[in-house]
């Protein structure tokens, strides 16, 4: 019999591919996925990461309507919203992201691709969420954003349902509307239907998020020792995955150091088989400097809202947690300066232009 911590890893290996083919064939990014709808009005990448968001949400919630998971074991939903932490954290992670370049998810596609500078962003990400969770800045972010946090009414959580004091019913309901919603809205135009390869890939990244619920919150259930049930995300798990490779006889696999190697090994593999795989490094200086400094703020950032644009944008939208869409558009906020950022050099311009001031 393979153990939980053996099973949770496979089922993390298996998730983790699906999006690291995703991201390699179906070009699925959702920094590009910003970049075209702030700069050249595409939302084709867009759609097709709200298709992903409402496979997520249909399957996981019909997952938790059949009591094949319990979310509320997940970290997500807590007693009150990390609001401080979604949106100073988020603004970070965005700023990063830009920077960089990708995301965390971004980084492990291109790690699996040949892309030398991503081991870099990987090293100085995790390591920087690390020190976030348990370590030096740990210290910060619990004197400075925890105290931020809204605290909510005792047997509350943050789902959207609990703070509007609606029933199973009207739970369904929501989840059905909102799903359907993004769908539509994804699908009407047309557009998404003729890129076979993003549609394919908010399809599959959707499922895949699902399937991490499973996974964690049924396949490998430990009852005699209980754990928080997850899904994919690409912040403390590329801690976790360095801190198991430096104390491997002392530490334990899990869902999120599977997803880690899954997703390089995915990448890798599209990238062989479609002839792209090659070795690629820095420019310059500037260059890498440029890529530590994105590194450190996705790391720092990304623990303090408790996810990415996958943890938050997607698991965590999953659950109907309010932190998703505060968070979701504080890195959009954050991304869309740092891009400007990039383009002009300066940050006051691109602080006036994120906000319509006018020079």
């Amino acid at each position: 019999m393979l153990s939980p911590s053996t099973i949770a890893f496979a089922c993390g290996l298996a998730a983790g591919a699906v999006l690291g083919i995703a991201g390699r064939a179906g070009r699925f990014c959702t920094l590009a996925m910003l970049e075209d709808a702030f700069f050249g009005s595409d939302y084709r990448r867009l759609k097709s990461f709200a298709l992903a968001a409402a496979v997520a949400l249909l399957a996981t919630q019909a997952l938790a309507a059949f009591g094949i998971v319990d979310l509320s074991r997940s970290i997500y939903l807590t007693a009150s919203i990390g609001l401080g932490g979604a949106i100073i954290g988020g603004l970070m992670f965005g700023v990063g992201m830009a920077l960089v370049g990708t995301c965390g998810f971004g980084t492990l596609v291109r790690i699996g691709g040949g892309d030398l500078r991503a081991i870099v962003v990987f090293l100085v990400l995790g390591l920087s969420a690390l020190a976030t969770m348990r370590g030096i800045t740990g210290m910060l972010r619990l004197k400075l954003i925890e105290p931020l946090s809204l605290r909510l009414p005792e047997g509350s959580t943050q789902t959207l349902t609990s703070l509007l004091g609606a029933g199973n019913a009207m739970h369904a309901i929501l989840v059905v509307a909102i799903s359907a919603a993004l769908a539509f809205w994804a699908l009407a135009d047309g557009r998404l239907m003729r890129s076979p390869r993003l549609l394919a890939s908010g399809l599959a990244v959707g499922a895949a998020i699902a399937f991490g619920w499973f996974a964690t919150g049924w396949l490998a259930d430990d009852e005699f020792d209980p754990a928080r049930v997850s899904s994919l995300t690409f912040v403390a798990p590329l801690g976790d995955a360095i801190l198991y490779i430096a104390t491997f006889s002392g530490a334990r696999l899990n869902f999120g150091i599977g997803s880690v190697a899954g997703v390089v090994v995915g990448s890798f593999a599209a990238a062989m088989l479609a002839r792209g795989f090659r070795w690629e490094a820095c420019d310059d200086a500037r260059e890498l400097k440029r890529h530590m400094i994105g590194a450190l703020l996705m790391g720092i950032g990304g623990i303090m809202s408790l996810g990415c644009t996958i943890g938050q944008g997607l698991s965590a939208f999953s659950t109907l947690a309010v932190s998703a869409p505060v968070t979701m558009v504080a890195i959009a906020c954050g991304a869309r300066l740092g891009l400007e950022f990039t383009m002009t050099g300066e940050w006051l311009p691109a602080v006036r232009r994120l906000f319509g001031v006018s020079t």
